[in-house]
């Protein structure tokens, strides 16, 4: 990579477009696969998302707005469902989550993945049965845990020997029997972004089976007598696309369940593989299905299982990003475009919206590559190679870093970014003091507010000056 003054995005490529970015035939089509199921293109070229134009949603809405396609996001959680019939199939909360959505994973009869006692709260609210929710988290405070105790939740995902500490004491208080089970690092690098591995051992998560610390802390739950231990849970990472990380985590993690029933005289009857599948953002993504993913699973843990000699204990996964990130778009208006030469030649054309990294993280945080289309109209304009930015002080305020885009966008236009239904909204912020957009689901020509838009005036309420 050779150095640049303005950063390594631009030394990366030398100020070109990467290799998998081919030049479409068409700027007006869906490249298919990055879009939810019901999203197409009208004759007058306006995208339209579960029966509803985009223009209309701008309309009453305003942009930014993230738009859920609710069938496609219920069609995604009942196929994960159906492919690991006889697992416990969970959502993880954090991905995105809002009553109503966490009302749909009820209905499509999955279990619920919560990690802070706000997620938790919304769970309560929305009427998620308690036993079928589990509660994650590296630092889980007493009150979050007295809180989930109180509730009954379905289990505790115990992340730390300290957490243990606390579990037996609020156990004693609150007389209650606290049902967890025991994360542990595998010791497996997966193929992901750095920040989203969770499975090596220098990393927040989880308690080393190489050291020893997860064995100890089974030893020690298995003593306390408030406290049931379900068994062991093993995440990798996330955005994973390659089934092989699976393999070597199940190694490792079903070893430590043989030690813990040899030495322990315990089987632990259950056994969660995490997930983090990843999904498609652009075309050099190509993720599994949910049915290959459950063959290629329950191969790997039968055969792992009977090469230790220990039976199939019930298994657990969560998809993660997989069911909420494809079905939602992101709307924007265009305000700004601006042409730039390159070096070596060559023009990129900044589009600037009116949203950015205070609804789209990731880019910036993670490198993520993302694709868009303009929402509102056709064009007869030859490709561009261009750059959607946000409205932030920021030059790192990238929601596309590279795609083509018509040389005619202008102010005015609506832009859509496909695959934002995980971590954007519930990573978004008040940077700039801009409020965070509003979430309205799409489905058979009807709009639904979901979460309603901010205004200034929330962001003043907390200024108690």
């Amino acid at each position: 990579m050779r150095a640049h003054e303005a950063g390594a995005l631009h030394g990366e490529l030398g100020y070109r477009e990467p290799p998998w970015l081919e030049r479409p035939a068409d700027v007006n089509a869906l490249v298919e696969g990055l879009w939810s199921t019901t999203s197409e293109i009208a004759g007058d070229g306006v995208l339209v998302c579960g029966g509803v134009r985009a223009t209309d949603v701008a309309q009453e809405f305003g942009t930014p707005t993230y738009v859920v396609d609710e069938a496609d996001f219920r069609s995604r959680a009942a196929a994960f469902r159906d492919a690991f019939a006889g697992y416990d199939v969970f959502y993880a909360g954090k991905a995105f989550l809002c009553t109503a959505v966490a009302r749909w994973i009820a209905e499509e009869d999955l279990w619920l993945d919560v990690c802070t006692e706000g997620e938790l709260e919304v769970a309560v609210r929305a009427g998620v049965k308690p036993p079928r929710i589990g509660f994650h988290g590296n630092n889980k405070s007493e009150p979050e845990l007295r809180r989930a105790l109180q509730i009954g939740v379905g289990r505790i995902i115990v992340d730390s020997l300290d957490e243990i500490d606390r579990l037996v004491r609020l156990t004693a208080d609150l007389d209650v029997t606290a049902t967890v089970m025991v994360r542990v690092t595998a010791g497996v690098e997966a193929h992901t972004h750095e920040y989203i591995a969770t499975a090596h051992e220098d990393q927040k998560f989880g308690l080393s089976i190489v050291v020893g610390d997860a064995f100890d802390a089974v030893e020690r739950l298995l003593a306390e007598p408030r406290i049931e231990v379900l068994g062991l849970h093993s995440h990798i990472g996330s955005q994973i696309f390659d089934t092989s990380a699976f393999e070597v985590a199940a190694r490792h993690v079903l070893a430590l369940h043989r030690r813990i029933r040899a030495d322990l005289g315990v089987e632990l009857p259950e056994l969660c593989l995490g997930g983090g599948f990843g999904i498609a953002y652009t075309t050099q993504d190509d993720p599994r299905s949910p049915q290959k993913l459950a063959t290629s699973l329950t191969e790997i843990i039968r055969r792992e299982s009977g090469a230790l000699g220990v039976p199939v204990p019930r298994l657990s996964v969560e998809p993660g990003r997989a069911i909420a990130g494809p079905a939602t778009f992101t709307l924007y208006e265009v305000g700004t475009t601006k042409l730039v030469r390159l070096d070596g030649g060559g023009d990129r054309l900044y589009v600037s919206v009116d949203g950015g990294m205070s609804d789209n993280i990731r880019t910036a945080l993670y490198d993520a590559d993302y694709a868009c289309r303009v929402a509102s109209r056709r064009s007869d304009a030859d490709p561009i190679l261009g750059r959607v930015v946000g409205k932030h002080c920021e030059a790192g305020d990238i929601v596309v870093k590279h795609e083509f885009v018509p040389a005619d966008i202008a102010a005015g236009d609506l832009l859509a970014v496909p695959g934002t239904g995980a971590y954007c909204r519930s990573m978004s912020s008040n940077y700039n003091h801009v409020p965070r957009p509003a979430v309205v689901a799409v489905r058979n020509g009807q709009t639904r507010l979901l979460v309603r838009r901010e205004t200034v005036d929330d962001l003043l309420r907390l200024d108690v000056e």
